[in-house]
């Protein structure tokens, strides 16, 4: 495993099946809402790394480590700003070590946005978000991680900064994905970013993969791979929500099934993306699905 074979992978025309969601299966396992998942690599590293290993099994080619939320931004919320290190090296140590020993499967380093806005909007200087994300990149790589994956980006800026933090801290794959709905001007993060604008700018960046996740479900990901789609040559990740989540005795139940989504995984394949998972709500029976997908588009 290395990062110059995650990008051959891709380059080389193979589908990669990446993992389903973390924060809804640790929630699964008992995390308790409110409480700090990053920290659950430290305290129950049993259970961070059961969910890789669940993934894996259910034919995942990479896991995203449990480190969205681990920037010292978002970790400030918990009183844990000084553990960004110990939490991204422990996350990829802990996906390494149940990670098949065979060629094409790896660990990506998940990083989220720092839960800040940028002046002039906000209070965080450019270069203080470019700091922040510079230290978990690092911390990710020192761990052994062979890609970083960018996650749920709304702002432009601030996807952009977390780019060139990555790329310029470490010499590894990154992808970003940012998160679209629909909306009266269509397809638009909650920050007003079109697809044809974050793809415009994320390439600026140096992104050497791009994409969406999360989302409202699968349906609305196949309008985005639609669209993005034309825009770029770059390998594209599609990363979808399992629906829309009902509250239900006090956790959010998603009502996309694996049989569900099966039909709707297989159109967004022959969209042409070159990796593909699932976010909140996909577990490892969704991956499942999606493994027998891609090995029966591959076998043609």
């Amino acid at each position: 495993m290395n990062n110059h074979q995650f990008l051959q992978f891709l380059q080389s025309g193979k589908i990669l099946v990446s993992d389903g969601a973390m924060g809804t299966e640790l929630q699964k396992r008992g995390m308790p809402v409110g409480v700090c998942p990053e920290e659950f690599n430290i305290s129950h590293p049993e259970i961070v790394q059961g969910i890789y290993k669940d993934y894996y099994d259910a034919g995942s080619d990479l896991v995203t480590t449990n480190t969205f939320g681990a920037n010292r931004s978002r970790l400030a919320m918990h009183g844990f700003e000084n553990r960004v290190r110990e939490f991204c090296v422990k996350s990829v140590e802990l996906a390494l070590a149940v990670c098949p020993d065979k060629s094409g499967k790896f660990v990506a380093g998940s990083m989220g946005p720092t839960g800040d806005l940028i002046e002039p909007l906000g209070p965080r200087t450019a270069r203080e978000v470019y700091d922040i994300f510079s230290e978990q990149a690092e911390a990710l790589a020192e761990g052994g991680a062979d890609a970083l994956f960018i996650e749920t980006m709304m702002a432009a800026e601030e996807a952009e900064i977390a780019v060139r933090a990555a790329k310029e801290k470490t010499n590894l794959p990154v992808a970003a994905t940012m998160t679209f709905e629909f909306g009266k001007a269509g397809l638009r993060t909650m920050w007003g970013v079109d697809v044809k604008t974050a793809v415009s700018r994320l390439t600026d960046a140096g992104v050497d993969i791009i994409g969406s996740n999360c989302g409202r479900g699968f349906d609305e990901m196949i309008a985005i791979v639609r669209e993005l789609r034309p825009l770029t040559v770059k390998p594209i990740i599609a990363q979808s929500n399992a629906g829309i989540p009902d509250w239900v005795d006090g956790i959010s139940v998603y009502t996309e099934t694996p049989e569900i989504i099966e039909p709707k995984a297989q159109e967004i394949l022959d969209l042409g993306v070159n990796i593909i998972g699932g976010c909140c709500g996909t577990g490892p029976a969704h991956i499942r699905t999606m493994r027998r997908l891609v090995d029966k588009k591959q076998s043609l």
